[in-house]
């Protein structure tokens, strides 16, 4: 049953965004869909039952024909519509219906129908929440699927206040945009303005923000702008210049921000980044792999991404992170200066060198390091370690000055989700090296200026793995599962013939279950969580720490794998850190000059990485004029009164 619109083409004024399913205050939604492939576009309804049945013929269901406007829109009120209304799109007459490319929730997945969501309804609490700046962040990377036993946002929403209680000042969330399957990493979005329905419904999302705020924590989201997922995307079906023809990238044809009929494509995409903001209140974005996002236009998309998260930030604090592969710090320099105004960019040099050290393999693009003391003192002094260095494995030029940029504009981590899940079994850091070196570059990682980011369960040593999952139809299956295993042969431990006995299959339900977090363990991991609490405390609680300065820290090699970071602090309150992952270390004589005390004073212990507290084995007495380091160990130095000789 058909009906016409009710109202002239063109929107009405009281929209959020240009596209998608808007409720109006005086009765009815109003639909505008881009879609210059057709000529005709119908908006159908269902009820639930409807939407669920494979027998009923959409001819049979209500309908409102939708005017088309000049530029490809095609738009109306439809009276009959309202919250929680079913709907998908006709095109051309055609017997089935399509999800809307902007809609806000999928009960039944990507190939089922839309849903009406008004925004609105939603009554906040965090009116006084004043966002994230820059400075002081302490982040935590989680996928809501595997963070709880439950997976959802209501049992992870249980769990932030114990972050909070950490030290944790932003989580950063995987993706959650629609994908199809029953579980996946959320990479493989194709609805990207509908919250995926494994996790719960939107009000869950943004239940699971509020509290966050309550608790003084920010909420970082990441997307995925560079590719579509392979299944359950139709954005095809309402126009062909959604991916462009020129620019390629590893997943197929990139996306179209700089040809033509590239304009509603870029507004889609800046109006995504903008409704997460808005809609959600999240604090910033995490931008996966930017440097597949191809733009030849003046106004690079990434600086148009930006300019609308800030203003959808109406007066809170506002992050945008990349994750950028070539390293190219134009990104993060301002506007004025030619770049993009991103705050951020995780720091891959600094995790693969400290990798590097703390396993002592240097497969595949592990290579491209040595995991010495020179790269780590390097990697926290300059943020990255490839600033325009030929790099033999890629065979290219990699990365860029990062002169002018501050240490915290650099996210640094000793795990994520990618590092993790890219090995076949998945296995967490502590489970890759001694319980000592693993100390020692925890509080390396902790006390340098960068912005750490954890990975969940991190802080309790979870013994739960991390491995790519990705539930998919029976023939992308087997080609998700050849691809897995011929990218993991990279690595030369991976590629004997027998690598197939022993590589976990990603598209198993199993191998998503056994993923997920026992916070059970928080409590029996003592030793761990009392590490990763008390170096957070150092961090914000110590005034020199605390300052986040690269300029103001200086770093010298003591020993094959030893060195020292001495952090000059206001008033000569000095901080010296000692890293040794080697065996037991007598610097004798002392002639670096790091090591010297400010005059008049002495060093004293003002922590160890060998407290029996975190499982050490006791640091001894410290003695300064011998300068014995202890192996495997970190120690933090404060001035202290120099002891006067006794007559």
């Amino acid at each position: 049953m058909s009906a016409s619109p009710t109202t002239k083409s063109s929107p009405p004024t009281q929209r959020r965004l240009a596209i998608g399913a808007e409720v109006q205050p005086n009765g009815g939604v109003h639909f505008r869909v881009w879609a210059p492939l057709r000529r005709k576009v119908e908006v159908v309804f269902a009820s639930a039952e409807q939407a669920a049945s494979d027998e009923i013929s959409t001819s049979d269901l209500q309908s409102v024909e939708l005017c088309r406007e000049s530029d490809g829109h095609f738009a109306g009120l439809a009276s009959l519509a309202d919250v929680g209304s079913r709907y998908g799109f006709r095109l051309d007459g055609d017997e089935r219906t399509y999800p809307d490319p902007a809609s806000r929730y999928q009960p039944d997945g990507p190939h089922g129908m839309s849903i009406v969501v008004d925004p609105a309804a939603y009554e906040w609490q965090d009116q006084e929440w004043p966002g994230l700046a820059r400075h002081g962040q302490v982040m935590y990377e989680l996928h809501l699927g595997t963070f709880t036993p439950e997976g959802t946002w209501e049992a992870a929403r249980r769990q932030l206040s114990r972050l909070a209680e950490l030290g944790i000042t932003a989580v950063e969330i995987m993706p959650v945009a629609e994908f199809t399957g029953r579980f996946g990493w959320g990479y493989d979005g194709v609805n990207l303005f509908a919250p995926t329905r494994l996790y719960g419904e939107p009000d869950a999302f943004r239940q699971f923000v509020d509290e966050a705020h309550r608790l003084n924590v920010g909420v970082i989201l990441d997307v995925v702008f560079n590719h579509f997922g392979p299944t359950g995307n139709y954005l095809g079906q309402f126009s062909d210049h959604y991916t462009s023809k020129k620019h390629h990238t590893d997943w197929g044809h990139g996306i179209n921000f700089d040809s033509h009929d590239c304009a509603p494509v870029r507004e889609f995409f800046i109006a995504n980044a903008g409704y997460w903001i808005d809609e959600f209140h999240v604090d910033g974005l995490r931008l996966d792999a930017v440097q597949a996002i191809v733009d030849d236009s003046p106004d690079h998309i990434l600086a148009a991404i930006t300019r609308r998260v800030r203003e959808m930030g109406a007066g809170r604090k506002t992050l945008v992170i990349a994750e950028n592969e070539f390293q190219q710090t134009h990104l993060l320099r301002s506007v004025d200066k030619g770049g993009y105004g991103l705050d951020g960019a995780w720091n891959d040099d600094f995790h693969h060198s400290a990798r590097v050290a703390m396993t002592g393999h240097s497969e595949y693009y592990y290579g491209d390091y040595h995991g010495t003391p020179q790269e780590l003192v390097s990697a926290v002094k300059w943020g990255y370690l490839y600033q325009g260095q030929w790099n033999v494995r890629q065979q290219h030029h990699r990365g860029a000055s990062t002169k002018g940029l501050a240490a915290e504009q650099f996210v640094t981590f000793l795990q994520n989700h990618d590092q993790i899940g890219n090995s076949a079994r998945g296995k967490r850091c502590h489970e890759l090296t001694s319980p000592g070196r693993h100390r020692a570059l925890t509080a390396l990682w902790l006390l340098a200026p960068g912005t750490p980011m954890f990975f969940q369960g991190q802080e309790f040593s979870a013994s739960a793995p991390f491995l790519y999952f990705a539930d998919h139809e029976v023939e992308l299956g087997k080609l998700v599962r050849h691809g897995r295993q011929e990218s993991l042969r990279q690595f030369r431990s991976l590629s004997g013939p027998d690598v197939e006995k022993y590589l976990i299959d990603p598209c198993a339900p199993a191998t998503y279950e056994m993923c997920k977090l026992d916070w059970a363990e928080r409590d029996w991991n003592l030793e761990a969580y009392a590490l990763h609490y008390d170096l957070l405390r150092l961090r914000r609680e110590d005034a020199t720490f605390a300052v986040q300065s690269a300029e103001r820290m200086y770093g010298a090699v003591l020993g094959p794998e030893a060195f020292a970071l001495r952090f000059n602090g206001a008033g000569d309150d000095d901080r010296l850190l000692m890293v040794n992952l080697g065996p037991d270390l007598e610097w004798t004589p002392p002639t670096e000059p790091l090591l010297a005390p400010v005059e008049g004073h002495d060093w004293a212990v003002l922590w160890s990485s060998e407290d029996p507290r975190y499982g050490g084995s006791g640091s001894g007495v410290l003695d300064s004029k011998h300068w014995y380091f202890p192996g495997h160990a970190a120690l933090v130095l404060c001035r202290a009164p120099l002891q006067k000789k006794s007559s």
